[in-house]
């Protein structure tokens, strides 16, 4: 089964305004009306108005950072799915591994967080990944494995197929390395098998699996040249438009 690409940029907690609008300007105007890759740009939260208005009425979309999952009430500094798209988000990324490291993240919240986006008309982008401790004793695909059935554990067939998940080894991330594109396609076969249990073969086949972890645009022809490698959720390189386009048309 064809997938299309999703190449997605997690600014984290970088850019200010006028920055933000000029990288989402240039992404914008170098893709062009027809791309075959569905490109989303994730800024910080305050940017996301700004970033919107730079990218209204072309093919790439906004996306969050993240979510709270409950609709109106007494949360202060949350930021919930009707705002997101309120303010044009049609992607959101939960359970990143610095929310689940530094923010003390578990899998049930990322499940109720997963709920709330699709209860809410956005594609979330689940994010798993193991630490280089969990690597190098062997335990990849035990803790890939937990997490995924964890954050997923309150999720249907019916509306599996429409969510993205993104496999980031904890020790790549904004660290130079980079798992070759070997042992990536590793694991994604394995969460694709996984899927499959979970759910069936046909929607696990639907579900589209990005790598992330220094993905840059020297190593992303040979990353998305795998088989069960759909896109890529891009930290550092998408803070550079040329980098990141340069990531966008190896796809």
């Amino acid at each position: 089964m064809s997938r299309r690409y999703l190449i997605a940029g997690n600014w984290k907690m970088n850019t200010r305004s006028r920055e933000a609008t000029a990288l989402a300007k240039a992404v914008v105007d170098a893709i062009g009306e027809d791309t075959p890759v569905d490109v989303a740009l994730c800024p910080p939260a305050v940017y996301l108005s700004v970033v919107a208005d730079a990218v209204a009425g072309t093919p790439v979309g906004l996306g969050a950072q993240n979510l709270y999952p409950a609709n109106d009430g007494a949360y202060t500094g949350e930021i919930n799915a009707g705002m997101l798209t309120d303010v044009g988000c049609r992607f959101v990324i939960l359970g990143h591994s610095e929310r689940r490291a530094l923010m003390g993240e578990t899998d049930a919240q990322v499940s109720k967080k997963l709920q709330a986006a699709l209860a809410g008309n956005l594609v979330p982008i689940v994010c798993v990944g193991e630490t280089l401790e969990d690597r190098e004793a062997n335990r990849t695909e035990k803790v890939v494995g937990t997490q995924i059935r964890g954050s997923l554990s309150e999720l249907d067939e019916v509306r599996a197929a429409g969510i993205v998940v993104a496999y980031e080894p904890v020790w790549a991330i904004g660290t130079g390395k980079t798992a070759t594109p070997e042992q990536a396609e590793e694991v994604h076969a394995f969460i694709r098998k996984l899927l499959g249990e979970l759910f069936t073969d046909d929607v696990a086949a639907q579900i589209r699996i990005q790598y992330g972890g220094s993905v840059k645009p020297g190593n992303a022809k040979q990353l998305l040249g795998k088989p069960n490698i759909d896109g890529a959720l891009v930290g550092g390189a998408s803070l550079k438009a040329d980098d990141f386009l340069g990531i966008i048309n190896a796809a």
